[in-house]
């Protein structure tokens, strides 16, 4: 397959795949096991970052600007999340999915969270696209990590958008529809990249930034509210499995 045909793939599949898993799997599992898929998300998230696309950010580009990006990346993300550009609503209780909430808050926590949404769809396809400039198996890596996290994400929202009193289907279609900004972010980035190639380790820094923060930031203090030993053991066999996937992607894929 060629760069283009891989990079389309994964968008339209990674974007679909993810919100379809999303929607059976907030009705199949619950709310209460979501914490499963938060953990491995973690894991994919922090192995697809230190093992995958540092090391290539740092072999094509300067190692001083590589890491001062990344530290600035995760300042900018903080900041962004402040102003609710970039949020992520994964916590047991968050406001949006605390069960004594009132039964729907007439869509405005849904059009917030659609918005907010299409932009991380978009950022997610210019990474991509950057990742499979640099190397196919960068880019498969890179799409696993996405889609592991973009999971329980997409649970979260498909939770927010049914307490802002959307119906099931529109919930998924309107899911669907924002995951298409993963093709159009692809598809600029791809075309835009193409002659700019010493771009592409600015924005493997910036990817790996953005999965560092949200691993860290967004997602594992929501774990730490589940302190029992037997949760705290299944949470770091989740991760460890999580960083083992992006290994094996590694050795399957490895040029």
């Amino acid at each position: 397959m060629s760069t283009l045909s891989w990079i389309i793939a994964v968008s339209l599949a990674g974007g679909a795949l993810s919100v379809l898993a999303a929607a059976v799997l907030s009705i199949a599992m619950g709310t209460q096991r979501i914490s499963m898929l938060i953990s491995y998300a973690i894991g994919a998230l922090l192995g697809a970052a230190f093992l995958e696309i540092l090391p290539h950010a740092l072999e094509h580009g300067d190692m001083h600007r590589t890491t001062a990006t990344v530290l600035f990346g995760i300042l900018a993300f903080f900041v962004l999340e402040k102003l609710v550009l970039w949020r992520h609503c994964h916590h047991d209780h968050c406001e949006a999915h605390d069960a004594h909430a009132p039964a729907h808050d007439h869509g405005r926590s849904g059009l917030l969270i659609l918005v907010g949404d299409t932009f991380h769809n978009f950022v997610d396809g210019i990474l991509i696209a950057a990742a499979f400039l640099q190397s196919t198996e960068l880019g498969i890596v890179t799409a696993l990590a996405i889609i592991a996290h973009e999971i329980p994400q997409e649970v979260g929202d498909y939770l927010i958008l049914l307490h802002s009193g959307y119906t099931k289907l529109r919930a998924l279609a309107f899911n669907l529809l924002s995951s298409l900004a993963t093709m159009v972010g692809a598809m600029l980035a791809y075309f835009a990249l193409a002659d700019l190639t010493e771009w592409i380790p600015l924005l493997l820094s910036l990817g790996a930034a953005s999965m560092i923060y949200v691993a860290v930031a967004d997602l594992i203090p929501g774990l730490h509210k589940r302190s029992e030993l037997k949760e705290s053991v299944l949470q770091i066999l989740l991760i460890g499995s999580g960083i083992g996937s992006i290994a094996l992607v590694q050795a399957l894929v490895g040029e």
